[in-house]
């Protein structure tokens, strides 16, 4: 008895062991989940549940249901604007979708600014300030022009009856409201392209812009994030002599006399020559 006793003893010793010491290991493992918890909401302030698209959407494209997820956000870089709430992006009692503002790309935030409200049609004169006009120009432009973006517009053509081309910026700091759109998969990145871009421009710019695509083409240029542009007073114009330099004319050639013809006649006995038609 006493052998089984201590045998008991023993292996109870060992069980009591084992349990303190899974009990330590639990309680270290959870106090390290705390720690990175902790460190987590630090970083990120919290994750929040938000709304993303889950493909590619453009301009003027609906947006439903099945065009959206919900995924964790960094609470402390979210977007002004994104929805967290499904019943504010889709209302219960909208009857018509929302339509895209600005081309969104797979698992982008949805952003109010990037959405129209409920029915309402994704259209440009939300984006046309009082006395301005849309226009659409076919230009040489590059594929990451944006709506939104300011570009100088330049203009080459011929300048005079000679057919010399010259290169000049027309316009300055324009604003662009709309850009057609190729499939990004066909279209590097940064490519010059033949594109239609609508730009915000006043009644005389459109009638500049109107005759300049009717006499030349038409390129634009990317202006910087600069308040000034606007008011540049730089004139830029171009001449083919500004890119090759002053070329030497070629020295023109002395005419050649005409060839002359006569006959001798004498007259008193004195030789006259008279010229005449020559037959050969």
């Amino acid at each position: 008895m006493r052998m089984i006793f201590g045998l008991v003893l023993v292996v109870g010793m060992m069980l009591a062991g084992a349990a303190v010491l899974m009990a330590k290991n639990f309680i270290g493992q959870q106090q390290s989940a705390v720690i990175r918890e902790e460190k987590l909401m630090a970083d990120t302030g919290g994750l929040a549940m938000v709304f993303v698209v889950n493909k590619t959407k453009n301009y003027g494209d609906p947006l439903t249901k099945e065009d959206v997820q919900r995924i964790y956000w960094p609470k402390n870089a979210l977007p002004e604007g994104a929805f967290e709430d499904g019943d504010l992006l889709f209302p219960a009692d909208a009857k018509d979708p929302r339509y895209v503002l600005r081309q969104m790309e797979k698992f982008e935030p949805i952003l109010a600014v990037k959405v129209t409200a409920p029915g309402e049609q994704a259209g440009l004169n939300g984006a046309i300030d009082k006395g301005m006009r849309a226009f659409a120009i076919k230009v040489d432009a590059a594929d990451f022009l944006q709506p939104g973006d300011r570009v100088d517009i330049y203009w080459t053509g011929s300048s005079d009856a000679s057919g010399s081309e010259i290169t000049q910026r027309i316009e300055k700091a324009v604003k662009i409201i709309a850009v057609d759109r190729n499939a990004k998969a066909t279209v590097a990145a940064g490519e010059i392209q033949s594109r239609t871009m609508t730009v915000a421009a006043t009644p005389e710019q459109v009638g500049r812009l109107a005759q300049a695509q009717a006499t030349g083409r038409l390129v634009m240029s990317l202006v910087g994030n600069d308040s000034t542009a606007a008011n540049d007073p730089t004139e830029i114009k171009v001449t083919t002599k500004d890119i090759n330099g002053d070329v030497a004319a070629a020295p023109e050639v002395a005419a050649a006399a005409p060839e002359a013809c006569y006959i001798t006649v004498r007259q008193g006995g004195v030789p006259t020559q008279v010229p005449i038609a020559c037959t050969n």
